[in-house]
Formats: C-alpha cells, structure tokens, sequence
C-alpha cells in the first residue's frame, strides 16, 4: 500500500520544468485542473485567440513548453519544424470525455508521465506513441 501512495504521489506534484501551452481546441476544464495542480499553462484562446498553428508551434519552442492540441495538424508543422528538445507536443486522439470528467481525465492523462519534452508524442484509448523531435 506504500508503495502505491508514493507512485500517486511522484504524478501528482507539478513539475516547474514541465511548462504547457494548451492549444484553443484543449478544454478550459482541463486546462483549470492542470493549473490547480501546480503547473504552468497558458491557454491559446485566451491568450492570443485565432492564432496560427505555426505561430502557436513557434510559441511552444520560443517558451520551452509543451505543446498540447486535438490538431492533427501539429503533426506535419512538428515534423517539419526544426524544434528544440525543450519542447513537445502531444496530441491527444482520443473521444472527449464528458464535459463533468473532461478535466480530471485529461489532466491524468497529462500528468502521468514527465518525459513529454523533445518528443512528438500521441495519446490514444489504451496507449500513447512517442517519437523524438527533429
């Protein structure tokens, strides 16, 4: 049982390193539970709304933060962006878990791992695939 406390508890503290820009498609439920949290996130639509995808992207790198979108778009602007290893993007595929649970679900998803930088990551039902940067 120890055990199992320490492994929720290494996920559940934010990580000052670990900085988000969440994409205007991201929801504003998951972007409130990732900020009260602890971590650093900036929301695109209040930001700076309708800002272009490779604008968005080059804030992601300029900023050192990690990128995170439902815009398969991302995908060819990251591979062909010459982005720096403190940086990342992680797409989510996956259907939106209903708007009540939409927060805490993402933000699990999200914060269950801390190895997002330098890597075009996907998160799928069941699995996420991570490729490096570059």
């Amino acid at each position: 049982m120890r055990v199992i406390h320490l492994v929720r508890r290494k996920y559940s503290r934010a990580r000052p390193d670990l900085r988000f820009l969440a994409n205007e498609n991201f929801p504003a439920a998951a972007v409130a539970a990732l900020e009260a949290a602890g971590y650093d996130i900036v929301w695109v639509r209040i930001a700076a709304p309708g800002a272009p995808d490779p604008d968005v992207l080059a804030w992601a790198a300029r900023e050192q933060r990690i990128l995170l979108t439902f815009d398969k778009g991302f995908g060819e602007l990251a591979r062909g962006s010459a982005l720096p290893r403190t940086c990342g993007v992680v797409l989510l595929r996956m259907p939106m878990p209903k708007p009540g649970e939409a927060g805490r679900r993402l933000a699990e998803l999200i914060t269950a791992r801390d190895d997002w930088a330098g890597k075009f990551s996907v998160i799928e039902p069941g699995r996420v695939r991570m490729r490096p940067l570059g």
